[in-house]
């Protein structure tokens, strides 16, 4: 039976007041193995991948590798490979970084980080969401101003499937809370001012005082990559398989 827009608006209204287990329990019983983690294994992704583990034997987790990742992120990959016993899958550009500098020249974070970023992350995600019916993320509100309307589950206008953000209303202390509670691996980065964690060429510690995004593509007025901006809006018309269901159990976990 097709969903209504005024039914899949319900959705997003009743998931509001869902904890992060019990956004993560609709996604894996409404999509199953259609339904897969993206993570760049930063405190929050950390926080996240432990949490779903908890939930399913059968956690799905892929990360965009640009190719340009801290040693310690690769570590990290392989230290969450071990303990949760998954597999993370790694998606990466067609265009790889020597091709890159051929064809658009040298250190191109440099000159272009937005060109950079779409060739690098945007485009390998374009693909692999193809394949989904939803993507789960860990973003935050309170991190970027792009980030500020995140839905808890909300219809992706860029990639046209659903996606989750079962820690959309949580803060940092939140996401700390967690990682010590839980004794969960991070990265090592993080205890040397590296709040935000992405490649080698486009990531600085911060300095006292500053935003933790100022570490992102210093210099430049950015603070997105592009994974999580949405561009023209358009008809949720893959929901019709999704279906209200029953509330999550509220103690499932």
């Amino acid at each position: 039976m097709q969903i209504a827009m005024t039914d899949w608006q319900e959705i997003q209204g009743i998931a509001e007041g869902w904890s992060p287990e019990q956004v993560l329990r609709w996604s894996f019983d409404k999509f199953g193995s259609g339904v897969q983690m993206a993570s760049g294994f930063g405190a929050e992704g950390m926080a996240l991948i432990d949490m779903a583990a908890r939930l399913t034997a059968n956690l799905r987790v892929f990360t965009i590798d640009t190719g340009f990742l801290f040693p310690e992120t690769y570590q990290l990959i392989e230290t969450v490979e071990r303990r949760y016993g998954i597999s993370v899958e790694r998606v990466r550009s067609q265009v790889g970084p020597e091709k890159q500098s051929e064809v658009y020249g040298p250190e191109l974070w440099a000159v272009d980080p937005d060109q950079c970023c779409a060739i690098r992350k945007v485009e390998p995600l374009k693909k692999k969401l193809s394949t989904l019916g939803a993507w789960i993320a860990a973003i935050r509100r309170d991190q970027t101003s792009a980030r500020a309307g995140a839905g808890k589950i909300e219809w992706d206008r860029k990639f046209e499937l659903v996606k989750v953000n079962p820690i959309a209303d949580w803060t940092s202390k939140d996401v700390w809370n967690y990682l010590f509670e839980h004794q969960v691996p991070y990265n090592p980065l993080h205890d040397r001012n590296y709040s935000s964690i992405g490649c080698t060429h486009c990531t600085r510690a911060i300095r006292p005082g500053e935003d933790p995004r100022a570490g992102r593509w210093s210099g430049f007025q950015k603070t997105e990559c592009g994974l999580h901006v949405a561009d023209a809006p358009s008809t949720p018309a893959p929901l019709i398989q999704i279906g209200l269901g029953a509330d999550p159990e509220p103690n499932c976990c």
